[in-house]
């Protein structure tokens, strides 16, 4: 299977986020990844649900939405109702985690759960067979344009001997600081899904560098 790739809105042009969600349309990406920050959980704050809901107007492809936020099982419906394909919520943010996943199924979309670069693989261990996606933050959650953490690449591999050990169908996604020096040792460790935001709204030929990611 080839690599799944999904740029991150948020290093986009947001003066002109039309035109980048249709290049994006245009482009061999499979996933729109939407970046949802609540200044708590995180010390940033992103999109809301009006942004979110005029990117949907627009998009093509599916709206992978990574909920950076306390709390999120009071909105979880709302991000359904936005355009939300895929929703990650992160482990540290969800003391009944289980519960949480299975309300985000309930809607009959992709569940995801985020660990952040101090997280251990194994606290999924209960939950892995639950899940369609598993996303290895390789950045400290909160900023776009920062340098990988190289851990990340272990953490994959470590995700995937847990999701081969418990016959799990999920996917390992990475996001954080990936780019053409990374990604082929990411999908070598077992990723399934790159997200990519600075490396590619910042190149030349977005298009282009998406399409070289993908053959990673």
């Amino acid at each position: 299977m080839a690599t799944l790739i999904s740029p991150s809105l948020l290093a986009c042009d947001f003066a002109n986020i039309q035109r980048d969600v249709e290049m994006l349309n245009s482009s061999a990406a499979d996933w729109l990844h939407i970046d949802i920050m609540d200044g708590v959980f995180v010390p940033n704050i992103s999109f809301g649900f009006p942004v979110m809901e005029a990117m949907n107007k627009h998009a093509k492809k599916p709206l992978d939405v990574h909920l950076m936020i306390v709390n999120p099982d009071q909105y979880i419906e709302t991000f359904v109702k936005a355009g939300a394909k895929i929703i990650t919520v992160h482990y540290e943010a969800c003391p009944h985690l289980h519960r949480t996943i299975q309300h985000i199924k309930s809607f009959g979309i992709m569940a995801g759960v985020a660990l952040n670069p101090h997280t251990p693989v194994h606290l999924l261990e209960d939950v892995i067979e639950e899940l369609d996606l598993v996303l290895i933050m390789s950045v400290n959650p909160g900023f776009g344009g920062q340098k990988f953490i190289p851990n990340a690449i272990k953490k994959v591999a470590d995700t995937k001997k847990l999701i081969e050990l418990k016959n799990s169908k999920a996917l390992i996604e990475v996001d954080g600081g990936v780019n053409s020096e990374n990604a082929s040792l990411l999908v070598k460790a077992g990723a399934d899904a790159l997200v990519a935001g600075s490396f590619v709204f910042n190149s030349a030929n977005p298009s282009e560098t998406i399409a070289n990611l993908k053959r990673s």
